[in-house]
């Protein structure tokens, strides 16, 4: 091979992986636009949703949905910083990141009782992988149907104890986003059974 297909084929694989790099999202409100886009050589979203899925009986449409709802595919995603005196950051509402929004204390757990020990909030295959687990302990905990958007958004929301002692009946902010979810998973479901 020559010098010069040499570097063709190196700036090939490092445009791919800077490719690959990219967090960001064009079109968070088409699952086939998702998809299409995170679909390279180190990362395969649709892969890895389907993967989730399969392991843990959660339709695709409900934990792409749930990612919608929590960051918008925002993988650095974090609360906002209260502010002190008006201007100055103070901490954040709570310690939730990446995709999942999962807080410290529930990825730790989740990483116990799994044995996932490398995995990353800011990943999207570990994150969605974390929800498909978190929406199936919901179904185990509380009877929550895995095709049920709405209720497994509410027990996501408030916590597993938390929905069950209804603690989302008070909060008109959870409840509008489990309606969201479930609006997002309708949409996304449509859109799944066209470019599936």
């Amino acid at each position: 091979m020559s010098i010069s297909r040499l570097k063709i084929v190196f700036a090939v694989f490092c445009l791919a992986v800077l490719t690959g790099c990219s967090t960001t999202v064009s079109n968070v409100g088409n699952s086939c636009a998702i998809f299409a886009q995170k679909n390279g050589i180190f990362e395969n979203w649709r892969r890895d949703a389907e993967k989730a899925s399969r392991d843990y009986g959660v339709p695709v449409s409900v934990l792409m949905a749930t990612i919608y709802v929590e960051s918008s595919f925002d993988s650095h995603a974090r609360p906002p910083r209260k502010k002190i005196l008006g201007f100055i950051p103070g901490p954040r509402a709570s310690s939730a990141l990446g995709y999942s929004q999962a807080l410290d204390g529930t990825w730790a757990e989740y990483k116990s009782r799994t044995g996932q020990r490398g995995v990353s909030r800011t990943d999207f295959g570990d994150a969605i992988y974390f929800i498909a687990w978190y929406h199936n302990q919901s179904h185990i905990r509380n009877g929550i149907a895995l095709n049920d958007p709405y209720n497994l958004y509410l027990a996501y929301h408030s916590g597993h104890a938390g929905y069950s002692r209804g603690v989302w009946k008070s909060r008109p902010v959870a409840k509008s986003a489990a309606a969201r979810a479930q609006k997002m998973t309708q949409i996304y479901e449509a859109q799944l059974q066209r470019c599936r």
